[in-house]
Formats: C-alpha cells, structure tokens, sequence
C-alpha cells in the first residue's frame, strides 16, 4: 500500500510541478541581483516601473539609460511588464512580482506541455520529458524576470489547447484560448515561435472535420501577424523616432552561421552543457539513434522541423548566441521529449527512474547557485537612498558599470552607463553636464572599479563614491 502511493506520487506531474514550484519560491522577492543576466532583468523591471510611474501607455515602453532622452524605445513586447505593472496598481510597484508572474505561468507552461506530449505519445514520455524539462535551465529561468520561459509556456498552452481543439468534439472555446496563447507568447518572445513547428503533426490520428483543421491554421496564422507588426515596423518606427537603439534584431544569416562557425566549442555547448547538462543530453543522443533506428518519422520530422527553426534564430544572433544562455529556452521542450524517449524505452522502470532522479539532481545542483546574491552585489541596494539625500529622483547620472543597466535601476534614476575610460575624459562630462548631469556615480566594487576624480566628493564609502561635477 504504502508503496503504492508512494509510486503515485512519484508519477504525479502535479505533485513534480507543485515541489519545483514551492523550491523556486526560494528567495522570490530578492532583487535581480544574481550573477546570470540580472542586466536583463533590470532592463524588464525599468520598463514596468516607468509604465507606473511615468506612462503606462504599453507601445512605448521606456527603459532609464537613454541620458537626457525620453527612454522610448523598440524591444520585445512589454507583455511581462505590463503585467508587472497591473499588480503593481493593486498593491504598489515591487520588481519580485515579475519572479511570481512567470514562475506562475511557467509551471502551467510544463503542465500543458506534459498533457501534449501524453495525447500526442504516451503518459510515461510525457512524465519523463516534463521532469527534465523541470531540472533543465528552465529551473531558473523560470525564476527571473525575464520573458523567456514566460513565452514559451504561452506558446505551450496555446499549442495543447489547439490539439485539444482538434482532436475533441465541439469545444470551439479552445480555439479562442490557442489563438490568445499563440498570440501573446510569440508577441512576448519571438523566438518561442521554434515550437510552432510541432503544428503540422497536430492533426495527424484526428478523426474531427477538416473545417476544424482550417479553423486552427487561420488562427495561427492571425495570431503571428501582431509579432510581425511589432518586431519588423513597430520596433524600428520607435527607434528611429526617439533616437535610441536597445533591441537587438540580429545579423544577417551569413554573417551569424561564419561566426557561430569560428566559435563552434561554445555554440556545441550551448546544447550539451548549458540546456541539459550532460546526463541529459547522453539520453537526448541515445533518444535521436532510437527514434532513427526504430523509424519514428512524425518525431524525426518534428526535431528537424524545430530544429531548422531554430538554426535561424542562432543564426540571426551571431556570436550573441554562445553569450547568452537563456536563447536556447525555446528549443529545451524539444531536446527534452528526445531525452524521455531514450529513457521511456528502458524496460526496467527502476533504472529509468533512477536515471531521471541523476539528471534531475545535476540539473539541480549545477544551478543552485543562482538564487544566491553576494553580499557585496547587495550594496547597490543604498544607491537610491543615498541619492535620494543628495537630490531628486528627476536628476541625471552617470555610473561606471559600462553597459550594465543593473546599478541605474537601483538608483532609481535615468542617466548614463559608461566605463571608466569615458567617465574619466573631462570633455565627454563636460558635454554631459550641458544636457542635465548632476552626479556621477563610481562603482569601486561591484559593476565598476573605484578611480580617482577631481571633481567635488558629495557621498564616499566602501562600496561607492558620489561627485557632483
């Protein structure tokens, strides 16, 4: 008895997806601190603090290292921070509801894709892709104020909900739920749109009306045209207009395959060191000869599909690609019903499952680590305080993080991010101080290094010095 809901428990994914959800609650409401791309998450959280206090009009979104310009700006569609914005009407501004908002929508983001991968396969593949999908670089970023996990689970939601559509009687209710998803996911994230290529597989066994199938491809064709207005015309139209380029919108393919080809060890492990680690991708390349040797050609087709699409997104990223890990998000889902396969073949369950309990425990334990902040990255904490004694929250500044957004966020100011080169160059602040400077503040630890200034000191201390120039 006792073993046997005990092995219920263990091939319950809402039981997997509630205790990952409860760990990543670790730290929730810290500051976008940690080591990992806290420079993203500050550039997210700046655009929803300026909707709730400067203008919540969400076309023009406005990040605060633009200098003496508005901050408007083209960047991917502010749908997180909106939403970040919205509760922060209810209950006041506070960057951690951007942590909850995707660790919400991130774990129904694996539940729909478990319910998916079980209509379309079998429940124990489905089970086995979700819990190394649970342990991949999901687990943190699931975690971070950032659109990526955020986005892909949308597209996941919309994706089962249309096979749902599809595949069972009446319902048309579920075709409205696939378009929103569709829609706002590959609005929020461009790239989460690699999973679109498991559409064409959708319909295959369905016994339901062609006019159904139509319906469908209509409502993901309209659901992509919004991205495609705002990534190809809204985005430069707001750069060009205010004068300030933030977004990257890629290289030309040639130009990106060259230099993802010069650096080929780092975008090798991009697949097998940072999505999976390596336990998982062992069983992602035993999953591939399997599928090969056992003629699975609707899985074969789905992984070159998706993988073509997803060739491009690296190729239009460049040598950015082996930069940033959180690009390889939207095509983990799929690397992850590879692995299961390979797994969900082993005949003797306990050695399937104690394979999955060591990749879940690499995956783990090699990230960690990230809901950790140094006690040091802390002290940026005091900038807007300090500030705040010296002057008004309307003053420019200019900090020594080179292109760290971080530390501006944490002044709560608008202003500049240069090195210490540029800072030191009394012509560039002279020019600065005829558009509105009126400090300039000197990391000495953490995004900066200290360095000598002869202008007057108006704040000094370990961590930082403020000058008045």
């Amino acid at each position: 008895m006792k073993r046997s809901l005990f092995y219920a428990f263990l091939t319950d994914i809402r039981f997997w997806i509630m205790l990952f959800f409860v760990v990543r609650l670790t730290g929730i409401t810290q500051p976008p601190l940690e080591i990992a791309h806290n420079w993203r998450q500050t550039t997210v959280t700046m655009v929803a603090r300026n909707f709730f206090e400067t203008d919540a009009n969400i076309f023009y979104p406005r990040i605060d290292i633009a200098g003496e310009k508005s901050g408007i700006t083209g960047m991917e569609f502010p749908l997180l921070n909106y939403l970040i914005y919205l509760v922060s009407l209810l209950l006041g501004y506070d960057h951690w509801y951007g942590r909850l908002i995707n660790l919400l929508v991130s774990s129904a983001g694996v539940y729909t894709f478990y319910g998916l991968v079980k209509q379309m396969k079998s429940e124990r593949l489905a089970l086995f892709a979700s819990l190394i999908l649970l342990c991949s670089l999901w687990f943190t970023y699931s975690r971070k104020i950032m659109p990526d996990t955020f986005a892909v689970s949308l597209v996941l939601i919309g994706l089962h909900a249309g096979y749902s559509f599809l595949h069972k009687p009446g319902r048309y209710w579920l075709l409205a739920v696939s378009f929103t998803a569709l829609f706002a996911g590959i609005l929020a994230k461009l790239p989460a749109a690699v999973l679109l290529a498991v559409i064409p597989f959708l319909g295959f066994g369905s016994q339901w009306e062609m006019k159904k199938r139509v319906m469908f491809a209509f409502s993901v064709a309209f659901a992509l045209l919004p991205a495609a207005w705002w990534y190809f015309y809204w985005v430069p139209y707001l750069n060009t207009h205010y004068g300030l380029t933030h977004f990257f919108m890629g290289k030309d393919l040639v130009t990106g395959a060259a230099e993802l080809l010069e650096r080929w060890p780092l975008t090798a492990s991009m697949f097998y060191e940072t999505s999976m680690k390596f336990i998982a991708f062992g069983a992602f390349i035993s999953g591939l000869i399997l599928m090969i040797l056992k003629r699975e050609k609707l899985f074969l087709l789905f992984f070159v599909f998706s993988l073509l699409a997803f060739v491009v997104i690296m190729m239009k990223a460049g040598e950015t690609f082996t930069r940033h890990s959180y690009y390889m998000i939207p095509f983990i889902p799929v690397m992850a019903v590879v692995a299961a396969y390979a797994i969900a073949m082993i005949p003797n369950r306990k050695i399937a499952w104690v394979i999955i309990g060591l990749i879940m425990l690499e995956g783990v334990l090699n990230q960690q680590h990230d809901f950790r902040i140094k006690q040091q990255e802390m002290a940026l904490l005091k900038l807007e305080a300090v500030l705040d004694q010296l002057g008004t929250r309307n003053d420019l500044v200019v900090i020594n993080s080179g292109e760290y957004p971080t530390p501006m966020y944490f002044a709560h100011r608008k202003g500049w991010v240069e090195d210490n080169s540029r800072i030191a160059d009394s012509s560039y602040i002279a020019d600065l101080h005829s558009k509105g400077l009126k400090y300039i503040i000197v990391l000495k630890k953490v995004f900066g290094t200290t360095m000598p200034l002869d202008y007057m000191k108006m704040y000094d201390a370990d961590e930082f010095t403020v000058y008045k120039p």
